[in-house]
């Protein structure tokens, strides 16, 4: 296997949706982006994996500051990552605060408040919008969407994995916010003893996440085309995920709600139709 083909299996296998969105990315682009989520997949793997793999995680961690500091190092992921960020300029304190956030996932398993929880999803998810935006090279006045569009489609992650983090002993949905539903726990023996107070609860917490995706959406202004396409239709596959289960959302608790390669690949074409097309218009309109 390739360097090439290693980091397109661990990026594919971290999360589908993102991988069949960004084949539709230039291919320069979707190389970097490979590189990008390929280092962001290994790290949040040891940390999610059960045991946790801490010192491998701490080993992943001083190898990626020895390649940045200039030593060799026998990594493919981190070589690849770290020639992204030089090249690209991305700041260094993306990746340190990406870190960071992963860290936490090794001690902090329950988040009281959306404050605590914002300060995680900023290493976590924020951070990685704007190396995708430097990677693409958009105007900085992007940046504040990039980070909005990432925290958005983490909180909704937060949302769709809730059996699977319950599972782990964690609570990324705030304690504070589940209180006023009556609810201590999402445990799965809590919920069936009060269904409604569950599904009212989580139907709030997807009312929230498309009030922040619909912020992010203005930043689409920022997109051109090529990169437009990719991007929306990954937003889109969250907004389908979030419509399932804010009718259904008891299905948490049976499966993982993900689209499928042939939805996603059906949405990119429509998007892409739809808006060259607008854009062929858009002069006459104007006339």
């Amino acid at each position: 296997m390739s360097d090439e083909e290693e980091l397109q299996t661990i990026f594919k296998r971290g999360s589908v949706t993102y991988f069949n969105s960004s084949v539709f990315f230039p291919i320069g682009v979707r190389k970097d982006a490979t590189r990008l989520y390929a280092f962001v997949r290994v790290a949040d793997d040891l940390v999610d994996s059960v045991p946790q793999k801490k010192e491998k995680f701490y080993e992943f961690v001083e190898s990626f500051r020895e390649a940045r500091n200039g030593k060799y190092v026998k990594d493919v992921v981190v070589n690849e990552f770290v020639e992204l960020e030089r090249r690209k300029k991305l700041d260094r304190k993306w990746a340190d605060d990406f870190l960071k956030s992963m860290e936490m996932d090794l001690g902090k398993s329950v988040y009281k408040t959306f404050d605590e929880l914002w300060s995680y999803t900023w290493g976590s998810a924020e951070v990685i919008g704007l190396m995708m935006a430097k990677v693409m090279d958009l105007p900085s006045e992007s940046y504040p969407y990039a980070t909005a569009l990432g925290r958005a489609m983490q909180f909704l992650n937060f949302i769709r994995d809730v059996m699977e983090d319950v599972s782990m002993g964690r609570q990324y949905l705030p304690l504070r916010e589940m209180h006023k539903f009556s609810l201590s726990s999402l445990c799965p023996a809590e919920v069936a003893e009060k269904p409604e107070e569950f599904r009212e609860f989580l139907r709030e917490m997807v009312r929230k996440y498309l009030n922040m995706q619909r912020e992010a959406e203005k930043g689409y202004k920022y997109l051109p085309l090529r990169y437009l396409v990719p991007i929306k239709t990954a937003s889109d596959m969250y907004l389908w995920t979030a419509k399932k289960i804010y009718v259904q959302p008891e299905v948490v608790y049976r499966l993982k709600v993900k689209p499928s390669r042939e939805r996603v690949y059906s949405r990119a074409i429509r998007n892409f139709a739809g808006y060259s097309l607008w854009r062929f218009l858009l002069p006459t309109l104007r006339t």
